[in-house]
């Protein structure tokens, strides 16, 4: 037990001796003074009924019941009373990872009925049970077009969310991976590992997939993948489940999906439940096609930090299962057509779309982006994300009511 305790000052000292530095204090030098706390200055203590009184008062100063235009990867989206009532349950809340299959056999259906679910919505043939994020499943899929290809070039759409393409850069960073951002797929990609495009893109334009001289890997919208053609053209698909049931929540957790073609299956980084049957021939599920770090060995392992976000996953089987696929259409075209409703009654106001064809975001064009942005928001309307200074990215779920759309035009 002895590599467990704490560590000493002698031990202390050779570090902070390899990293260059004198004492735990040079190490948050760099922190202003005046963010620095030199007392908690806590008021007395309180009963817990007082406690309530006192956070309840608190929250309240929170203004919540804004109508929100937001997108850029996180949208405003229905979510079914009962998937908070399932996932709170808990077995499903307090487990951390099916290490024991034969104790975790809800969980790995569930995985399982999620891995279908995604192949079914991508048209890959195989899928992972999540990873932590989109933009981690776009990171990983870089990197698992690498192994395949033997190549350590990779082109990415300049159109990919920034957020993603800043992990990316990360990924291939620590990878010594080098990258080339494109408007237009160059003629010549023989040379690279992969081209990674997003449909619809950051800025929600829709384009035609096309197949491609190399690994071709598409990051999408799952929800949009209910009303339009499905990438089969892509080797390797990716993206977030944000969408199917769960809440925006500040940025997350949310999790990513990576699918791809079955040729490619050991490659695929992550976990991968499958069904077998047991020695009485009864359904059984277990972890299959190991290639964690946890299960072999390390050099040989996909992804040596990717995970699965099993709960998250939970959500959105439970959504895709409640809403059905007639349901999961109708939502799906309800945000179209919101969109397109706005995106029309925009430019009878004299605003601009820039998209030619788009799901359910756009881009427009005004005069001032934060005074646009402010009008709207002083009335309760978080109008879009601002691009620049009269550029703006807006979205439309089937949240946003008729009377939502029609308060965001009087109020601009």
């Amino acid at each position: 037990m002895k590599n467990f305790l704490v560590h000493n000052d002698k031990i202390k000292q050779e570090m902070l001796k390899d990293i260059g530095i004198s004492s735990i204090e040079d190490l948050f030098r760099q922190i202003p003074q005046q963010a620095k706390m030199t007392s908690l200055e806590l008021e007395n203590p309180l009963s817990e009924m007082e406690t309530q009184k006192t956070i309840k008062k608190i929250a309240n100063k929170n203004k919540t019941d804004y109508v929100s235009f937001f997108g850029g990867g996180a949208y405003n989206k229905f979510i079914p009373a009962c998937i908070s009532q399932v996932a709170n349950r808990f077995e499903f809340l307090t487990a951390y990872t099916p290490y024991q299959p034969e104790i975790s056999q809800g969980t790995l259906q569930v995985m399982y009925e999620f891995q279908t679910m995604i192949c079914r919505i991508t048209g890959m043939d195989i899928s992972n049970a999540t990873v932590y994020d989109g933009a981690t499943a776009c990171a990983e899929a870089l990197l698992m077009a690498v192994r395949i290809s033997k190549k350590d070039k990779a082109l990415i759409s300049s159109k990919l969310n920034p957020k993603y393409l800043e992990v990316v850069k990360t990924y291939c960073w620590a990878s010594n991976i080098e990258i080339e951002l494109f408007d237009a797929i160059p003629q010549d990609t023989k040379d690279y590992a992969c081209i990674m495009i997003q449909n619809p893109d950051f800025y929600g334009e829709i384009t035609e997939i096309k197949k491609t001289e190399t690994l071709l890997i598409v990051c999408t919208n799952l929800s949009a993948l209910a009303i339009i053609e499905p990438p089969k053209e892509a080797d390797i698909v990716t993206g977030d489940v944000q969408t199917l049931g769960i809440p925006m929540a500040f940025g997350g957790p949310y999790a990513g999906f990576i699918a791809c073609k079955e040729k490619f299956m050991r490659q695929l980084p992550g976990r991968l439940a499958g069904r077998t049957v047991d020695a009485e021939g009864n359904p059984a599920y277990c972890l299959t096609i190991q290639t964690r770090e946890q299960h072999i060995k390390r050099e040989k392992a996909t992804s040596n930090i990717c995970s699965n976000q099993a709960l998250m996953g939970l959500c959105a089987t439970l959504y895709l299962t409640l809403m059905g696929e007639k349901g999961f259409t109708q939502a799906s075209y309800l945000s179209a057509k919101n969109a397109h409703d706005l995106s029309k009654k925009l430019a009878e106001k004299g605003i601009p779309t820039l998209n030619k064809q788009f799901f359910n975001e756009f881009v427009i064009e005004v005069e001032n982006s934060d005074k646009f942005l402010k009008n709207l928001k002083e009335n309760g309307i978080l109008g879009g994300i601002k691009l620049d200074n009269k550029k703006i990215l807006v979205a439309a779920t089937e949240m946003n009511s008729k009377e939502d759309i029609d308060s965001y035009i009087n109020n601009i």
